[in-house]
């Protein structure tokens, strides 16, 4: 039969692991497994930080239109004729029902696209993220909710951004695979 090797090179030497003065190292004795090298972790984190705060960004917009469209019953409009003088709309916000402004672009509704793409790529920036940190799937699901509930983006990138880099200068070989 084969016999397994110990998987902390200080335990092979008699030493116990909570004795040796291995960095890399968790309190369970085993070290950090990451999903990539420290460079792809921290390119993630940034993409995910940068995309946190544009879509945390954009949703705080997205509720002040949705407030002045289910509040007031108003939408954002650029450019355009106003509907009911005839005069050239330049930018601001006109009545929804009957329409205020005619050929005029609707920007109440690009937030909502661009919104909904940005909060596309986020998601793909969470999970870019989530796999490499190997962290369990209720961390991917709290980092999905930074995209829906307002203020939460910043909140958790916040907390996330600290436990990454905590992680990282706590385990500093662990990310080396090549």
């Amino acid at each position: 039969m084969i016999d397994p090797k110990p998987a902390n090179p200080a335990s092979a030497r008699g030493m116990d692991s909570g004795a040796s003065a291995n960095a890399g190292t968790r309190a369970g004795g085993k070290k950090r497994r990451f999903g990539g090298t420290e460079a792809q972790i921290r390119s993630a984190l940034k993409f995910y930080k940068v995309l946190a705060y544009l879509t945390g960004g954009m949703l705080l917009l997205l509720c002040a239109e949705l407030v002045a469209r289910y509040g007031f019953g108003q939408y954002l409009f650029a450019g355009g004729t106003n509907a009911v003088t005839g005069q050239p709309f330049g930018f601001g916000f006109a009545d929804a029902e009957p329409p205020g402004v005619l050929d005029g672009v609707n920007l109440s509704v690009t937030v909502l696209i661009v919104h909904g793409w940005m909060y596309v790529v986020y998601l793909m920036s969470n999970f870019r993220l989530w796999a490499l940190m190997r962290w369990p799937f209720l961390k991917l699901i709290l980092l999905a909710l930074g995209g829906v509930v307002p203020f939460l983006s910043f909140i958790v990138e916040k907390k996330f951004h600290a436990e990454v880099e905590a992680e990282l200068a706590a385990n500093p070989q662990a990310p080396q695979r090549y």
